[in-house]
């Protein structure tokens, strides 16, 4: 045999060998790195990533995480630069926002006609798909009320009363969507005036405002404060844990947001961020969201997590998310001007 024939088989046996162990053809292939900005929780960012790249094994996701408030200011500072080619898990205010400044690529996912209506921006293409709704709760410290013989209260009008002074605590809406939320709850559900006559109420028993939605139910949890309006399901997940608080639905009703996926106008990987919209509104990913959420995009999804108020979503707020999104800087600009002196100091 001559050696050009004996170098072609090495050659060929070399291909296949690599071919063989996953290294050959695609594989050299790079991946396409796709730069999703998000306020989900710390703990979901590796099982979403995970999932999306199962699916679509030629991209890459590199999350940029922080809260709502910090994505959102993130987002605006980078308008006339921007980095993020997506957003996967973000409040449908704020991206109303965004789409309002001309931010946002307009795309339909495949999948969407399948979705909640609430759970869609309404635009023809979609500005945004929903994912799932969040809700502000109060986590009522019950071995904190028994020592100090507190009262539990059945009313945002309760925690005015003189007995609950520096015993609250709760997001500050600049920083957080869930306290974002809460307050445009409560002007919705109140109406302006009011809602502001309330909150000049309740700030006299306010402790402290904190820089995260899950951190008041944690501290109501753990004893630290007599109870914290917070995130969901941080609560029910802290009640189920063990720790002694309940979870209390105000009889008024309840402020929501909702996270959401849009896609950044000016992405130079367009084709993948549309695969990352489709995936978001498929039937798989509702299933993922239902693992943290009680309420999701698709009504074929049935989740009720452990310890969740079965009267939540009864009294949801009938919130206009244009609304929030046109009014939040003026409402935030005012809630700063009244309240943000019992703002908790900012992580360095």
């Amino acid at each position: 045999m001559g050696k050009t024939s004996i170098l072609r088989r090495v050659v060929l046996a070399g291909a296949t060998a690599l071919a063989a162990t996953g290294f050959g053809g695609s594989a050299w292939a790079q991946k396409t790195k796709l730069t999703v900005y998000t306020a989900i929780e710390n703990e979901q960012l590796e099982p979403f990533k995970k999932a999306f790249e199962a699916d679509n094994p030629t991209i890459e996701i590199a999350w940029v995480r922080d809260s709502t408030g910090v994505v959102t200011a993130k987002l605006i500072a980078e308008k006339d630069n921007p980095r993020a080619d997506a957003i996967w898990g973000l409040a449908a205010s704020s991206v109303g926002l965004f789409a309002s400044m001309g931010m946002i690529e307009p795309y339909t996912p495949a999948g969407a006609a399948a979705l909640k209506p609430m759970f869609k921006s309404g635009k023809n293409p979609e500005i945004w798909v929903g994912m799932d709704a969040y809700l502000a709760v109060l986590c009522f410290n019950t071995a904190e009320a028994a020592k100090g013989k507190k009262a539990k209260p059945t009313s945002w009008a309760d925690l005015t009363k003189p007995e609950y002074k520096d015993s609250i605590v709760m997001p500050n809406p600049s920083s957080s969507g869930t306290g974002y939320l809460t307050v445009a709850g409560w002007l919705t559900l109140m109406g302006e005036d009011a809602g502001w006559k309330f909150m000049d109420a309740l700030h006299q028993n306010v402790a402290q405002y904190l820089h995260s939605g899950s951190a008041p139910c944690v501290q109501a949890a753990k004893g630290e404060r007599l109870m914290g309006i917070g995130f969901d399901m941080r609560g029910a997940s802290e009640k189920t844990k063990g720790a002694p608080i309940d979870l209390i639905v105000p009889k008024e009703g309840l402020g929501w947001e909702m996270e959401v996926t849009a896609i950044m106008k000016g992405t130079k990987n367009l084709e993948a961020a549309k695969k990352l919209a489709d995936y978001s509104a498929s039937l798989k990913a509702n299933e993922m969201y239902g693992k943290y959420y009680a309420i999701v995009a698709n009504p074929a999804v049935k989740s009720m997590p452990a310890n969740y108020p079965a009267d939540g979503e009864k009294l949801m707020a009938k919130m206009d998310v244009e609304w929030m999104a046109k009014n939040r800087a003026r409402i935030l600009a005012e809630w700063t001007k009244r309240y943000d002196s019992k703002s908790a100091p900012k992580a360095k």
